[in-house]
């Protein structure tokens, strides 16, 4: 199915132990550009959460959101270094025998000396939280691909009513390069009659002269060209998958057989047909930047 670039997701995962929120929401960009936000306790999962997300996102310029609470209360211990206690009180005593003064430190001001009591938060079980955050983490993506398959096939819709208003342009245009020559070659011959009066007209002449208008005026070959990439688009529509690079590369070219047949139109309906396909062209190649 066909994916646009554009699309969000977001879950939050709550247990008694913490709460993980992922949200994630992306733009357009020409490759896969991710970014991730989240705290530094889950640092350590940025590796395994790239290789997730790649797995679901190919295009787009993605931002991820995730945030963590603890909810368990006893995941700080307090730490008593009882050797730089030690240390303090040795110097103390020292400087109070040293300068003849009152040694008055107590416990309570003790334990205030830097790095003497420490609040330190425990390690968790890495295994689980990972269990939990690649859990919100897929979630989150499922519901981020959807909305790209719900925006794609509404892009799919609207590109296969514009190759539609293509092809009309191109039936004109097929139809109407016959109506020109025959309508050059009658202008040519009543031009010659009207300089040479009752002369017999140099048949040979007037094909020359029209063989060489048509050259001048032949777009066959682009038609043939751009009937066979508006054809090939809307396959790929159907088709689906990261298909985005590809149909810009088709609309190129589609618009430079659009720009050879306005260079080559000698008809001013021919030449507004032209311009009406180039017209939908960009429009078709804005809608395509739009594609994963």
């Amino acid at each position: 199915m066909l994916k646009s670039m554009t699309g969000f997701g977001r879950c939050e995962i709550v247990n008694e132990q913490q709460k993980i929120t992922v949200e994630m929401k992306a733009v357009n960009h020409r490759y896969c550009d991710i970014n991730i936000k989240m705290p530094k306790k889950l640092s350590i999962f940025e590796a395994a959460i790239r290789n997730l997300l790649k797995k679901y996102i190919q295009r787009g310029k993605v931002d991820v959101f995730i945030t963590y609470e603890d909810y368990t209360e006893n995941n700080m211990v307090l730490r008593y270094n009882e050797e730089l206690a030690a240390e303090y009180l040795r110097v103390i005593r020292k400087m109070s025998e040293q300068f003849g003064i009152e040694n008055d430190v107590r416990t309570s001001s003790l334990s205030r000396y830097p790095d003497v009591l420490t609040l330190e938060e425990q390690s968790v079980d890495a295994d689980e939280l990972w269990s939990v955050l690649e859990e919100a983490l897929t979630k989150a993506c499922e519901q981020f691909v959807e909305t790209r398959l719900a925006e794609g096939e509404n892009l799919k819709i609207d590109l296969v009513s514009k190759l539609d208003a293509m092809l009309l342009n191109v039936d004109y245009i097929e139809k109407r390069s016959p109506e020109i020559l025959a309508e050059h070659r009658q202008r040519l011959e009543a031009k010659v009659k009207e300089l040479l009066g009752d002369s017999t007209i140099d048949e040979s002449r007037i094909i020359t002269e029209t063989t060489i208008f048509a050259d001048k005026i032949c777009v066959d070959e682009e038609i043939v060209r751009l009937r066979s990439h508006i054809t090939s688009t809307r396959t790929a529509l159907i088709e689906g998958g990261s298909i985005g690079r590809k149909l810009d590369f088709i609309a190129q070219e589609m618009n430079r057989e659009a720009n050879t047949i306005l260079s080559k139109a000698n008809d001013l309906e021919v030449a507004n047909r032209a311009i009406n396909l180039k017209t939908e062209i960009e429009k078709v190649r804005e809608q395509i930047q739009n594609i994963e």
